[in-house]
């Protein structure tokens, strides 16, 4: 359906929204997460019930949110070059705040392990630690993220010359590998011979590796999801911003595991 069949003649190139309650709907859902994770860590509650279903009403609200997304590019056609260029240049300033938020843990944790402090018994990591070995578990992460930049290289190349299948492969295994990923991340803090409480070290670590973890998750399902647009012939290889947006935001993320890797569990041991 065209702007002309609706009704009125659009003289710009730019798509204006039409109302929809996703955003609202949305920003309540992230509130009420933020607030349930901070008391439930606080201890003000006994529980993680409400945690659970607050992150699954933001699930929710945002599958409906990038329901409607879709549609508006795959079947209205209200994504023109103007609108994709616009979302393109959107997601490269979500991805500079990310990396932004980032360096400002990687400093954190410098600040304590480049002068260690007399609490810390002037030595990095504190006395009495244990460090995660470099050599076992994360390094086996470390090159599953690798192989998953190769994968989505593959896929991204299959799709800009039109190999649907070989696109959909690549999409598949790079899903399949950031799941492991996260599986063997969440093995890892099980594991793991200090928690996020023991000292500046445990905190920097955890919130880094952590956030980075989280990030992960929502790596899982934007791969999944373009995994299911391509097997629904959504993408075409003129078309695909989405997959564009993934394909940059998984190689961000590797590159950033990377600085992990060297920093915190191979120079910081």
């Amino acid at each position: 359906m065209t702007n002309k069949v609706r009704g009125y003649m659009q003289l710009h190139p730019y798509h204006l929204v039409g109302p929809s309650p996703w955003p609202m709907f949305t920003s309540f859902s992230l509130m009420n997460l933020a607030t349930s994770i901070a008391l439930t860590s606080h201890g003000y509650m006994g529980h993680n019930y409400m945690m659970v279903m607050c992150a699954m009403t933001m699930l929710y609200s945002m599958t409906l949110w990038f329901k409607d997304m879709m549609a508006e590019s795959t079947y209205l056609g209200d994504h023109t070059l103007a609108v994709k260029k616009g979302m393109m240049q959107g997601f490269l300033l979500f991805v500079v705040s990310e990396m932004l938020i980032f360096v400002s843990l990687f400093w954190a944790y410098l600040h304590s392990a480049l002068n260690p402090s007399v609490e810390l018994g002037m030595q990095w990591p504190p006395a009495g630690m244990e460090a995660m070995s470099a050599a076992e578990l994360p390094l086996l992460n470390t090159m599953m993220l690798l192989a998953s930049g190769v994968t989505i290289t593959f896929a991204h190349h299959a799709l800009i010359n039109g190999n649907r299948k070989n696109t959909l492969y690549g999409f598949l295994y790079s899903t399949l590998l950031i799941v492991i990923f996260v599986g063997c991340q969440g093995l890892e803090y099980k594991i793991a011979p200090f928690t996020i409480s023991d000292s500046v070290y445990g905190s920097t670590f955890f919130s880094a590796t952590g956030l980075h973890g989280l990030h992960m998750m929502m790596l899982g399902i934007m791969l999944a999801l373009c995994t299911w647009r391509v097997y629904n012939y959504d993408f075409t290889n003129s078309s695909h911003v989405g997959a564009e947006t993934t394909i940059l935001y998984t190689h961000v993320l590797d590159v950033m595991w990377l600085f992990m890797y060297m920093v915190m569990y191979w120079w910081g041991a």
